[in-house]
């Protein structure tokens, strides 16, 4: 069986169509699916969902990206967090990529989130991109790690170097692969994948984006994160098997879900 570590089921696109989506899942054996917060007024849809279907679990957190949004605090958060049924804290973390100018709202922003994981004892779900030296920096400052009593987390849709997915490794965060594992740009990422150990790795589809080989271009559903399982079996030259039974124990593990 397989899990989708981050999703987003809610997005309207996606939500009109659960039922299609549920049955989808079932078909290719995508058991459970993480549905990923961007920000708070969209958060109670969330809930919702993983409220009604007891295979979709989700978490809290406002999007780095997402500037004109209210902003939470560590309270919020935590407040917000008080669900069975959210189990991590995020997104967050930092985008250099999308925007430019004085970025230290997102950093505080990271900040927040990481304080809130370490009082709530739920593990972050971070996204980086072109800003992997100060989330690193941030990581450790903050203690978002095991190694210094945070709850560590997963690096999702992971793009950035070996370098930067050791480092994340030495705090205990998980590395999580998307669909771009299957492009045939990305060949600094597949040689990334390569080198994780699979005790360390999950696997998403972060739909409706980032469709895999062979639906590349077309709206990604949970359904689909089986692809970049068979992608990366192949890549690392293990059995399928080996690669579902593996990911799948590291979704339980670090969500501290009861299976």
């Amino acid at each position: 069986m397989y899990i989708d570590s981050h999703c987003h089921i809610n997005f309207p696109e996606l939500a009109a169509r659960m039922p299609a989506i549920l049955g989808k899942m079932e078909e290719n054996k995508v058991t459970h699916a993480l549905c990923v917060s961007c920000d708070l007024p969209t958060f109670p849809d969330i809930l919702q969902i993983a409220e009604q279907y007891p295979h979709i679990y989700a978490s809290v957190g406002v999007h780095p990206d997402y500037e004109d949004t209210p902003e939470p605090t560590v309270d919020d958060l935590i407040r917000l967090a008080n669900s069975p049924r959210i189990v991590a804290i995020g997104e967050t973390g930092l985008d250099y990529y999308r925007l430019e100018g004085d970025l230290e709202w997102q950093r505080e922003r990271f900040r927040t989130h990481i304080r809130a994981s370490r009082a709530t004892g739920k593990p972050l779900i971070i996204h980086t991109r072109a800003a992997s030296e100060d989330t690193i920096r941030i990581m450790r400052e903050e203690g978002a790690g095991t190694d210094a009593g945070g709850a560590a987390g997963v690096m999702h849709c992971f793009t950035e170097s070996l370098e930067v997915a050791r480092a994340a490794m030495e705090m205990g965060f998980y590395i999580s692969f998307s669909g771009i594992v299957t492009f045939k740009s990305a060949r600094d990422l597949q040689a990334v994948a390569r080198e994780v150990p699979l005790e360390y790795m999950l696997i998403e589809t972060d739909s409706p984006y980032l469709a895999p080989v062979p639906f590349r271009g077309k709206m990604n559903e949970p359904g689909l994160v089986r692809h970049v399982a068979e992608y990366i079996a192949t890549l690392k030259n293990v059995p399928l098997e080996q690669v579902a039974q593996q990911t799948t124990e590291n979704f339980f593990r670090l969500f501290k879900i009861a299976h």
